[in-house]
């Protein structure tokens, strides 16, 4: 692990973007009780993580708090998916070091998560400035973690990951109105660039009872969007039940009063079947927005890849998609430079998205991670090759989504209203945006955060469409 200074903002207890909360109760004066602050890192998987911790935490008689120079100890929930991430994490680490060296606070940080699951045994030699690591496996331990940790113990907790996902209440940090929720663990598709399974353990999914009493739980707390999460939610049942379950799942879920969205991500594309497609079509409830990771389109790259599924295939579904769901909103990711892309294999996916115009896309130049097959291949490009193809997929695909975002103008949209901007004006979704990686419609009118609002669609500014409440 390199350990090298960057700046990191993204707090929990509470993150700083604009969609996110703060979610301590107010910090009470002239206490003895130990306060606690957590910064969680990384994905919405890594969140539901925090929102468990903070739970336990608060419950065991923790007073929650958002500084962490105000803190006895932080929790930093990490990430380590990518270099970027686990630089990101020990970045937060020698902050927090930086903040107590400084002023004395926090006493103590423990790292908690993806890092410390990963690299527990390089922690104690790399990261002394950590006083307790607890690894996926032991959230159930947090708190017993912290405790030690106070009381200048080191503690060390690493369950393994094959045990079944942690059943328990959640501070829910998100929205107003949203919440994410999560159906399974783990993945084991074992895509050969992907250090996921091998950090967070085969998949496992939660009984399908336990989701539909969690989500009715936060329906009656006024949560009325539902992000489905998983490493691949096509996947859902499969060890439970014997089978692909995630189409009885959405229609329970439909059922819960009070839940009027549910978004999914994320869809494996080989893995789609009739019945899922019927019931996304039919289900006014579930949003005709679809996060299918495809990652490439070349089979040659694909089969390097461990994806299931070939080229042909994968145009098919998206093809039967559109055909199937109406106004559907398509999002996918893509890598670029993995060993054995030339400049054909590139161009087949530049084609691929001048032709399919896939709405939304997230595109990541590939970096080698340890321990994955793909990082002992040998004819890999240049990271600044990579990096070169990464940029001109997103100016290709940017042209894509202004044009998508211009076509939406003089049309009336259902939106969840979220906050206010800069320049006071609303901020939310409408079924076409995803939290934290799609943009924001800005609009004028009355809505408060957690309301619906129909707005009309006038303008783009900054590329985010702008409109008025009707």
């Amino acid at each position: 692990m390199r350990r090298k200074r960057r700046r990191n903002d993204r707090r929990l207890c509470g993150r700083t973007e604009p969609s996110l909360r703060t979610v301590c109760p107010p910090e009470r004066k002239g206490t003895s009780i130990n306060t606690i602050c957590l910064i969680s890192l990384g994905c919405a998987k890594n969140l539901v993580d925090s929102e468990q911790m903070l739970h336990l935490i608060d419950e065991a008689g923790y007073q929650l708090v958002s500084r962490p120079e105000a803190a006895d100890a932080v929790v930093i929930n990490t990430c380590a998916f990518i270099d970027e991430a686990k630089q990101e994490a020990i970045n937060t680490v020698l902050e927090m070091d930086a903040l107590r060296r400084a002023g004395g606070m926090p006493r103590k940080i423990i790292v908690a998560g993806c890092l410390a699951q990963r690299y527990h045994r390089q922690i104690a030699e790399s990261l002394p400035e950590a006083d307790a690591v607890v690894g996926i496996g032991s959230f159930r331990g947090i708190v017993g973690a912290i405790r030690q940790a106070l009381a200048g113990e080191r503690a060390e907790l690493l369950d393994p990951t094959s045990l079944p996902v942690m059943e328990s209440p959640r501070m829910v940090s998100t929205g107003p109105a949203w919440a994410y929720l999560r159906i399974a663990e783990g993945c084991s598709n074992r895509c050969a660039f992907c250090a996921i399974p091998a950090i967070r353990g085969p998949f496992r999914s939660r009984p399908m009872e336990r989701i539909v009493d969690e989500a009715r739980t936060l329906a009656a707390s006024g949560v009325k969007e539902l992000i489905v999460i998983a490493q691949d939610v096509t996947r859902y049942g499969e060890d439970l039940y014997g089978k692909r379950s995630l189409a009885a799942l959405c229609r329970a879920l439909c059922a819960v009063d009070g839940i009027e969205w549910i978004r999914l991500h994320y869809l494996y594309p080989d893995e789609f079947d009739s019945e899922l497609i019927d019931t996304i079509a039919s289900e006014p409830k579930i949003l005709k927005y679809l996060d299918i990771p495809i990652q490439h389109i070349d089979d040659t790259i694909l089969r390097r890849m461990n994806r299931r599924g070939t080229s042909a295939e994968i145009r098919a579904l998206f093809a039967e998609l559109r055909r199937r769901i109406p106004n559907l909103v398509l999002r996918t990711s893509l890598i670029t430079g993995l060993p054995g892309e030339g400049e054909a294999e590139f161009e087949a996916l530049a084609e691929f998205l001048r032709a399919e115009r896939i709405e939304r896309a997230g595109v990541f130049a590939y970096s080698p991670e340890e321990g994955t097959p793909a990082a002992l291949m040998q004819d890999r490009c240049s990271e600044e090759e990579a990096q070169r193809r990464r940029d001109l997929l997103m100016q290709l695909q940017q042209e894509v989504m202004e044009q998508f975002e211009a076509g939406r103008i003089g049309t009336v949209v259902r939106v969840l209203c979220t906050g206010f901007d800069d320049d006071g004006y609303c901020v939310g979704r409408s079924w076409a945006e995803s939290p934290d990686i799609d943009g924001m419609i800005h609009f004028d009118g009355p809505a408060q955060p957690g309301e619906w609002a129909n707005v009309e669609l006038s303008a783009l500014r900054e590329g985010e469409p702008f409109g008025e409440q009707i």
